[in-house]
């Protein structure tokens, strides 16, 4: 039999609805506070750091910010040689598809892995990528960042003032989630994420974490050429 939720009349299903916005709107205050933190941290001028281009090229870290004042990298755990990367990085960067409004915030959000760029460009083929992505296969800049070969995923967040950058922001972990719109979603569907960590009524469908979500393989299949 499919779970279902306890069903009330509308008016006893509207009052749980406002006790819970009581607490939505306060968990809303205090990420306003973070965020109005975050925007109060202190920053790490950087080397000059240089990676390559999908053409190619070697480019300055100031360069990658395309004449904008902020950018924003996400780091993509890699494998060299390996014909299918990490899902949930390839899941992740599958969901940014249109990315153009973040220049009128005078930003760019830009995909940067520690892997060779002719296997890059291959990949982003085969899943079916639209993101702009750099290599820092040269450079020491994945594994300053926290990101570094062998290692896991991050974000991290820059600032530039002429050719000189600065590092304002990191977080990776379950610190990505908010920029995950798959995640976003499933938390307000009845069954949220249905994985066995989360708090649920007896009888909710739930799965081992991580298990269930789609392939690499399986987003090539959807968005790219799984041939390629």
């Amino acid at each position: 039999m499919t779970a279902l939720p306890s069903v009330v009349d509308e008016q006893t299903w509207r009052e749980e609805l406002a006790r819970l916005r009581v607490r939505e709107k306060a968990a809303t205050r205090e990420l306003d506070a973070i965020a109005a933190a975050r925007r109060r941290l202190p920053a790490v001028k950087l080397p000059r750091y240089t990676l390559i281009a999908e053409d190619g090229s070697l480019v300055s870290l100031a360069d990658v910010f395309d004449g904008r004042s902020q950018l924003v990298t996400y780091h993509h755990m890699w494998t060299d040689g390996a014909r299918w990367q990490c899902p949930g990085c390839t899941g992740a960067t599958s969901q940014w598809t249109r990315t153009e409004a973040l220049a009128d915030l005078d930003a760019r959000l830009v995909i940067v892995t520690n892997g060779p760029m002719d296997e890059i460009l291959a990949y982003k083929k085969r899943v079916g990528n639209v993101m702009t992505f750099y290599s820092s296969a040269e450079s020491s800049f994945g594994a300053d960042m926290d990101a570094g070969p062998n290692e896991g995923f991050g974000y991290n967040v820059f600032l530039r003032d002429g050719d000189d950058v600065y590092r304002t922001w990191h977080t990776n972990g379950r610190g990505a989630e908010q920029f995950m719109l798959s995640f976003a979603v499933s938390d307000v569907l009845p069954y949220g994420r249905q994985e066995q960590w989360q708090d649920v009524p007896d009888g909710w469908p739930q799965h081992p974490t991580y298990e269930g979500g789609r392939t690499s393989k399986d987003i090539a299949a959807a968005y790219g050429d799984p041939e390629a």
